[in-house]
């Protein structure tokens, strides 16, 4: 077969669904980007993503995957020799840690069960026992992508705050900003790393370093030698909405497009969808008989799901005949889950029967796959969502 008829379902905790309205902003034709028509085009992008970050700090647009924002944010603070505190939430925070080390940087794991988010005790007390302040940064993942974890960081930022320790707060937003709720500068943040493709609703190609003024100050003398990826040479020019170097022009016009459908639909509006689909997605998963992995009640993530196959049957397997018979794409499990989990995002441009739909595309391949299962947890997740208002819909 060459032709699927009807609509892929594209259901992976990010590259999330790209809006029509959004896909045609990025379809205009390419302009001079060091005209004055893209110099009101950057101020307007770079003005927008604030409202995003919750901050009126600088936020830097690199035409980079997430994992190049990850690079900026520890190569403008962080000098080889440096330590820094992190937390395995999962394959994403182990992927960080793993730059640090390749960057030269001492980088500590409190070690975790992939099954929660961070806990901020257990920082404090290390950051307490750092009584030399040895610890430059703690580096904590928002949303863990791999496991559907979030982690507390307003509680993070109040166990450094009562550690009295100087260390800077980094957090990886990537599939959490325009999800879930963060705010950069009343959670004292001082880097957070996001990208495009996630809950922005753009194709991957863009990433953010939003910097808090600590952040900047320390980078001056700080950081290991760097040049694609300084922050000073990127401020100093953002500020008449230009770019030291080629930017992604179009995705710059996809951005604007997608941050107006978002303050159309309002953000409080967007994050409790969010979190009203997550649960009426481990509401169903509940009633198949499986597991959820994240089984720390309050770190649940609204962007996605991650599902614990029943022992000997293979995620991969039923991924790939969900795929075949119902043209549904899920996530994989990765590294230390792969093959043992598979991951139903919710994230995006979606709505109540997207969200049905793809629930419904899950229970049928769990069947065809052979899975050990319940029936009935699409039609509990309908329950689900019939008895909880929809925000800004229902009175």
């Amino acid at each position: 077969m060459t032709h699927v008829s009807g609509r892929h379902f594209l259901q992976i905790p990010g590259p999330s669904p790209v809006p029509d309205r959004v896909l045609r902003a990025m379809s205009a034709q390419v302009i001079d980007h060091r005209s004055p028509e893209f110099g009101e085009l950057g101020l307007e992008a770079l003005a927008a993503i604030k409202t995003i970050f919750k901050t009126t700090q600088d936020v830097i647009i690199y035409p980079s995957s997430g994992t190049g924002a990850w690079e900026a944010a520890l190569a403008n603070v962080l000098r080889e020799g440096d330590s820094v505190l992190m937390y395995e939430t999962g394959h994403f925070a182990t992927l960080w840690k793993k730059m640090a080390e390749k960057l030269g940087i001492e980088a500590e794991f409190i070690g975790g069960d992939w099954r929660s988010g961070a806990d901020p005790d257990q920082i404090e007390q290390r950051l307490r026992a750092d009584s030399g302040h040895r610890i430059k940064a703690v580096c904590v993942v928002h949303n863990e992508t791999s496991t559907g974890s979030v982690s507390p960081i307003a509680d993070v930022r109040r166990a450094l705050d009562a550690a009295g320790h100087p260390a800077l707060l980094m957090v990886d937003t990537i599939s959490g900003l325009g999800s879930i709720d963060f705010r950069f500068d009343e959670w004292g943040v001082d880097v957070a790393v996001s990208g495009s493709q996630k809950g922005l609703m753009l194709p991957p190609g863009i990433s953010f370093n939003a910097v808090s003024a600590k952040a900047v100050e320390v980078s001056k003398a700080g950081g290991t030698r760097r040049s694609y990826w300084d922050w000073h040479d990127m401020i100093a020019i953002n500020a008449k909405g230009y770019f030291p170097y080629t930017p992604a022009t179009n995705m710059l016009y996809g951005l604007v497009e997608a941050i107006k459908m978002m303050h159309e639909e309002g953000l409080d509006t967007i994050f409790a969808r969010h979190q009203r689909h997550g649960a009426a997605t481990r509401a169903a998963v509940r009633a198949w008989g499986l597991d959820v992995l994240c089984n720390r009640q309050g770190h649940e993530s609204g962007v996605l799901t991650a599902v614990v196959m029943p022992e000997g049957h293979s995620a991969d397997h039923f991924r790939s005949e969900a795929l075949r018979h119902y043209n549904i794409s899920l996530g994989s499990g990765l590294s230390k889950v792969a093959d043992k989990i598979f991951r139903i995002g919710h994230l995006g441009d979606i709505n109540d029967l997207t969200l049905i739909g793809a629930l419904s595309g899950v229970e049928m391949g769990l069947a065809k796959a052979k899975v050990p299962h319940e029936k009935g947890g699409v039609g509990v997740a309908m329950q689900y969502l019939q008895e909880t208002p929809a925000p800004g819909i229902d009175a």
